[in-house]
């Protein structure tokens, strides 16, 4: 499975946002192969948006890989314990991004059920922390170019207009007004609570 074009994370973060519901996300890291299904994301949209890292342009080393390129990956660490990746989108040096939520798993299930302690497969990578766990990303991978291992995104079949659903971002406290959640509605790896 070849890794999207950058050009593709060249867009609007909303845009991208809906663009990466059904497409693949391919981990390689530690040697094994795992993949899922992409089936919840979240939009931050730049120094206008309060829930954005780089609200009110904000520029800090923790958060340097938000002003890069598009197609990098934002990794940073949450609640003192929880690594949450991000697509940078639209163009260097204005901080969006589009937060991996959640996940469905296709490949190298054993290897996830490990990393995340063998819970159910629907729990695997049902929210942004176990996403990243299940498939070994951490800070190491802050600033890592999404077209090339040991962490891409492939294509794979839209969802279909029916089953996208939007809503409010989930756990944000400012700016939680704002519809820049997709996901695929019923699909049972969406982060609780489900639609």
């Amino acid at each position: 499975m070849r890794p999207l074009p950058l050009a593709f994370y060249a867009r609007p973060a909303a845009v991208v946002a809906r663009g990466l519901l059904g497409k693949r996300l391919i981990s390689t890291v530690g040697g094994a192969r795992c993949a899922l299904r992409i089936v919840e994301v979240e939009a931050y949209i730049g120094p206008d948006d309060p829930a954005c890292h780089a609200f009110g342009w904000h520029r800090s080393a923790r958060n340097e890989s938000l002003y890069g390129s598009p197609g990098l990956l934002y990794v940073y660490f949450t609640y003192g314990m929880h690594w949450c990746a991000n697509v940078v989108t639209e163009r260097t040096g204005f901080p969006a991004a589009v937060l991996l939520r959640a996940g469905e798993p296709l490949e190298g299930l054993s290897r996830m059920r490990r990393r995340r302690r063998r819970v159910r497969d629907t729990d695997l990578a049902s929210g942004p922390a176990k996403l990243a766990q299940a498939l070994g990303i951490s800070r190491d991978h802050d600033g890592h170019v999404l077209s090339r291992a040991p962490l891409w995104i492939a294509d794979g079949p839209p969802v279909l207009a029916y089953r996208r659903g939007t809503s409010v971002r989930i756990g944000v406290r400012l700016g939680a007004d704002r519809l820049l959640r997709y996901y695929e509605r019923g699909n049972p790896h969406v982060s609780p609570p489900h639609d």
